[in-house]
């Protein structure tokens, strides 16, 4: 069977993808899909404030998108303590803790207005 021509192509240990010759860590095969689509969203939404923090020579709130994308980048195993030295039980916690980290974040930057 071919290989989806939108993933790229990954290390034979799975731990890494090869994107334009460079290697760059997996996202941990164990994160819930459900937990791994919302931590992508908080993911481009945060580089999306980067960008926008950049733009308006924002240095604080650049500071705190990069700080968000550092958390959902942990958060997807991506950065910090590779997840395949992780026991699972230290891995579910690092998913399931940034995440609410980001969503307690989220809450916090959009005060509902009701």
């Amino acid at each position: 069977m071919a290989a989806d021509a939108r993933q790229p192509a990954r290390t034979s240990d799975g731990r890494y993808v090869i994107v334009e010759g460079r290697r760059w860590r997996a996202t941990d095969p164990e994160v819930p899909e459900d937990v791994a689509a919302r931590l992508r969203s908080h993911l481009m939404a945060a580089r999306r404030a980067v960008g926008t923090a950049l733009r308006a020579a924002d240095a604080e709130g650049e500071r705190a998108a990069r700080d968000r994308v550092q958390t959902a980048k942990v958060a997807l195993g991506e950065r910090g303590t590779p997840w395949w030295e992780q026991p699972d039980q230290e891995r579910r916690a690092r998913w399931n803790e940034e995440l609410a980290a980001l969503d307690r974040a989220d809450t916090q930057e959009t005060p509902d207005d009701e």
